[in-house]
């Protein structure tokens, strides 16, 4: 189980990603599907923060962003983080929570860069309308990392195979989240993540 680091980083964030390895390991052996889902999340936001003209320490904060996104799943009970179906408004209430915890795990690592880290998972749930959790922010108010990780990791969360799903075809994957942009996603940066699909392809995570 590893934490890819980009292509490039520095020493502000080189203690970061040793520690965030540590917390992925962790999070792996309690839940190795979220595991995966968040190696294959962080490729996806690196190569549209790329896109995006992120400069080297935001390139390695936001790919630490995604690697550890949902490491806050650590404090969900396993009833409901492998239930095969859909959650009621109990346990759906308890799964929100993961980005607060998130937040707190990443935050206590303590090293240079992990407070921006930390706002990156606690906001990557936040929704381009104001209706996301767990702050209700709108628009450019949302960290541009975590609207990154937003589009990242809806698009690889219906593409894999799931305990209360089968994964969708690319097709299927573009026309929902096409008619969710502009209220779940901000519209420009989705245009540019279907950009980077159309010219590597829906492959280029697998």
């Amino acid at each position: 189980m590893t934490v890819p680091k980009p292509i490039e980083h520095d020493a502000i964030t080189d203690l970061l990603f040793r520690h965030s390895f540590v917390l992925a390991t962790v999070l792996g052996h309690r839940d190795e599907t979220t595991l995966i889902h968040s190696e294959r999340v962080s490729l996806l936001a690196d190569e549209l923060g790329r896109a995006c003209g992120l400069a080297r320490p935001d390139l390695g904060i936001l790919r630490i962003g995604a690697a550890l996104h949902d490491v806050g799943k650590i404090g969900v009970p396993d009833a409901i983080l492998t239930k095969p179906g859909k959650l009621d408004d109990e346990e759906w209430s308890a799964m929100r929570r993961h980005a607060e915890i998130g937040e707190e795990i990443v935050r206590a690592i303590g090293v240079d860069g992990a407070c921006e880290a930390a706002s990156i998972v606690r906001h990557h749930h936040e929704r381009w309308d104001g209706a996301g959790y767990p702050d209700g922010l709108r628009g450019d108010a949302i960290p541009l990392c975590s609207r990154i990780i937003s589009i990242s990791d809806s698009y690889d969360a219906m593409a894999i195979t799931r305990p209360y799903q089968q994964p969708r075809r690319h097709e299927e994957i573009v026309e929902v989240m096409r008619s969710e942009s502009g209220t779940k996603f901000d519209p420009t940066l989705l245009d540019s993540f279907f950009d980077l699909l159309g010219h590597a392809g829906p492959q280029l995570v697998d």
